[in-house]
């Protein structure tokens, strides 16, 4: 976590959580085997259920990291077929457990206010790999972060979700010469554009399908 806590890494949020100590890691095997799908998703109920059980005037900002031991060598596109790969099991199991999407955003992927459900908490994820073409999406494994929704509603309920992200565009826009072409407001356009950190077509289509819950 070296670069995160470098002046050069952009995401103020992120360098946050590791000042703060706040960044949960959990390793699992290579990104696309389906051992990983139970762990994980364990490990995804009790995050969010610490988050929703926290203070609302906890100032932490809370982030679970999922580090995969491979594969290696993968290109964006390949990073992020995997990417979806694995939310699409992880929901399905979910399902398969009786949980239903998060009430308090859309299910619908094209939605703009479409936010990853999982264990009934919605999420925002941040994919992270070798092979970005974004240095601020560069990591040394295949990564998936999981942040909290709700949590970012309460940045933004209190002024300091609109700081942070003017903050890291910025740096951002140092470090690279521009912003993540990805990048939209919560509302504007579907955040599932930008998971996987690659630069998609005007006409992309998120490749989620939602199940109901049984």
């Amino acid at each position: 976590m070296e670069f995160v806590g470098s002046d050069r890494f952009p995401c103020v949020g992120s360098r946050l959580a590791l000042v703060q100590d706040t960044i949960r890691m959990l390793e699992l095997e290579s990104l696309g085997s389906p051992r990983n799908d139970a762990p994980l998703l364990g490990r995804l109920e009790r995050f969010a259920a610490m988050v929703d059980a926290s203070d609302a005037d906890d100032p932490a900002v809370h982030s679970l990291a999922a580090l995969f031991r491979g594969p290696a060598g993968i290109d964006e596109a390949r990073f992020e077929s995997l990417l979806w790969a694995q939310l699409q099991r992880l929901h399905d199991l979910d399902a398969r457990r009786g949980r239903r999407w998060a009430s308090d955003v859309d299910s619908d992927p094209d939605s703009p206010d479409f936010s990853m459900s999982l264990a009934g908490h919605p999420f925002f994820v941040i994919g992270l790999h070798p092979g970005a073409s974004r240095i601020a999406r560069r990591f040394a494994w295949p990564t998936l972060v999981f942040n909290s929704h709700r949590q970012f509603e309460r940045l933004r309920a209190d002024g300091r979700f609109a700081k942070m992200q003017a903050a890291t565009r910025a740096r951002d826009r140092e470090l690279q010469g521009s912003i993540n072409p990805n990048l939209s407001d919560y509302g504007e356009a579907s955040e599932a554009r930008q998971y996987g950190g690659r630069a998609v077509e005007a006409d992309w289509c998120c490749p989620l399908q939602v199940r109901k819950a049984a």
